[in-house]
């Protein structure tokens, strides 16, 4: 079976160091790349095609449309669609979505849905059903990985609910102790990467480097998955 290697990055609307961002994604050899807080203000698209053609990627979707989750891949990986999703609006709070995208890597076809959950819980609570309800919608009978910046922790209900669904990758075959957040001084595990049973776990880490600690306020989970 093709494996993966899966990347998932809040890179803080590049308001740090850019050009180490670009190196971290670049470091990591990630078929397919996961981006929270996308550029998503002025001339947000010319911004983030910057950025993939500095990572050696094109864009598969997502971006302003989708609440700033942003898709990328190699050109080794074939995106066959893609849907941009917003959850339901919740009053003063930030708009957040998904980026979708049916993918084939290898003649294996697959839907990644990578999201961004909000800092209150009970709007996390409620987009995880937006989540589950847009991405069963849009795969349909194909394995699916939901990646992102989940902003809570693997003993909330929140979690539970997403790896109720798909398993956290990193539980199952990660090293070490996945915390991702803050970038500096890593304390929590806040950004996870869950697969459809039908998808093996092969690893995961959370990578740690010079570049890592500058380059945004989260650290990235990258993983392997033979789909």
């Amino acid at each position: 079976m093709p494996t993966v290697r899966l990347l998932t990055y809040n890179i803080r609307s590049l308001r740090d160091d850019r050009a180490a961002v670009a190196r971290v994604i670049r470091a990591a050899e990630p078929h397919v790349v996961c981006i929270q807080e996308a550029p998503r203000f002025l001339r947000w698209r010319s911004t983030c095609a910057a950025l993939a053609r500095r990572c050696g990627l094109v864009i598969v979707g997502g971006g302003r449309p989708a609440g700033a989750n942003l898709l990328m891949s190699t050109l080794s990986v074939d995106s066959l669609r893609v849907e941009d999703v917003l959850f339901s609006r919740i009053r003063r709070l930030e708009r957040r979505g998904a980026a979708l995208a049916e993918l084939s890597y290898a003649g294996s076809r697959f839907v990644i849905a990578g999201t961004h959950l909000d800092l209150e819980q009970p709007a996390r609570l409620r987009h995880v059903d937006d989540l589950h309800r847009a991405v069963g919608g849009f795969a349909g009978d194909l394995p699916s990985i939901v990646a992102g910046d989940i902003n809570d922790e693997p003993a909330s209900q929140v979690w539970a609910r997403l790896s109720g669904a798909r398993p956290d990758v990193f539980a199952a075959v990660g090293t070490g102790e996945g915390h991702t957040y803050s970038a500096r001084n890593p304390v929590r595990r806040i950004d996870g990467v869950f697969a459809d049973r039908r998808i093996a776990a092969v690893s995961a880490t959370v990578i740690d480097s010079p570049d890592t600690r500058v380059a945004s306020d989260h650290r990235p989970v990258l993983v392997e998955l033979e789909v």
